[in-house]
């Protein structure tokens, strides 16, 4: 099985990226990565005035999917996230949700053992996922940790191991690339981060042909969710409804008033991150109302 290394890795999602891996759909492949403040916070009294922020967020890649053409969708399933024994969480003035407050910037390390991190003696279950996560934009490029159309720096609590993730394919391969692993995040991500954490994450690839998702869609057992970013969150909750109100009349041959009123019923929006250069939100709907071939144009 073939295995990235987190020192070949990417600070933009771009079509100019040259490929560090090539993959067969239906391969397995693991990618090693950095926490998301590249490793520069060694302990609590690390000065954070003096990180280089331009190491942030760094995602292992990019990956080559062979066959993956511009009009497709990329099909990851994630198998698998192992993170270290280690995180750190930190806030920094002028960031997060309070970024209007007067607070000092602080770093705080996180034991993480047996399946649980601890805040000092508060004992909480670890959820691992994957903060960062996309494939080449169709025009320009986007630092990672900007979400948008293409991925990036989603911090989507869904994007967890077991789950399957579509992305729209604007550049022959894709471009993938991935990072920015969290132990534990809630919806949200209030103070900017979550528990900050290096590992590796267990990919599998397949590619749907000449349909495309136009924005990243999670799929989970029971239900998916359409993963929307915009710089205002009102706009942003805008976009989810709009898209899950579309896919509801593909599905069921409603109108759009029909299909207006029912999202009422059947579709919940929740807010991924409000801390990111743009906010994100998603909209959730059972699998038993839409296929993903109806969140697909």
């Amino acid at each position: 099985m073939k295995t990235v290394p987190k020192e070949r890795g990417v600070f933009k999602f771009s079509k100019f990226n040259k490929p560090v891996e090539y993959v067969d759909p239906g391969e397995m492949i693991i990618l090693e990565t950095e926490d998301a403040v590249g490793g520069q916070v060694r302990d609590e009294d690390t000065p954070l005035e003096k990180l280089d922020w331009n190491k942030v967020n760094k995602a292992t890649g990019p990956i080559y999917i062979n066959g993956a053409e511009k009009g497709d969708t990329l099909v990851v399933d994630i198998l698998d996230i192992e993170i270290s024994s280690r995180g750190v969480i930190l806030v920094v003035p002028g960031a997060g949700a309070l970024s209007k407050k007067n607070f000092r910037p602080k770093a705080k390390i996180i034991k993480i053992e047996d399946g649980f991190a601890f805040f000092d003696a508060v004992k909480l279950p670890v959820r691992p996922m994957i903060g960062t996560i996309g494939v080449a934009p169709e025009d320009g490029e986007f630092p990672t940790g900007v979400p948008y159309k293409h991925g990036g720096n989603l911090d989507c609590v869904e994007v967890c191991s077991g789950a399957r993730l579509y992305l729209p394919v604007s550049t022959d391969g894709g471009l993938f690339a991935a990072g920015d692993l969290h132990a534990l995040q809630e919806d949200g991500e209030l103070c900017v981060s979550s528990i900050e954490v290096e590992g590796k994450i267990l990919l599998r690839f397949n590619v749907i042909k000449n349909v495309s998702s136009e924005w990243p869609v999670v799929e989970l057992p029971d239900h998916f969710s359409i993963l929307v970013a915009d710089d205002d969150l009102d706009r942003a909750v805008e976009i989810a409804a709009e898209k899950a109100v579309e896919a509801l009349m593909r599905a069921k041959k409603w109108s759009f008033e029909e299909s207006y009123m029912f999202s009422s019923l059947g579709v919940k929006i929740a807010v991924n991150q409000v801390v990111d250069p743009k906010k994100g939100v998603r909209a959730i709907i059972p699998k038993e109302i839409v296929s993903i071939r109806d969140l697909l144009t």
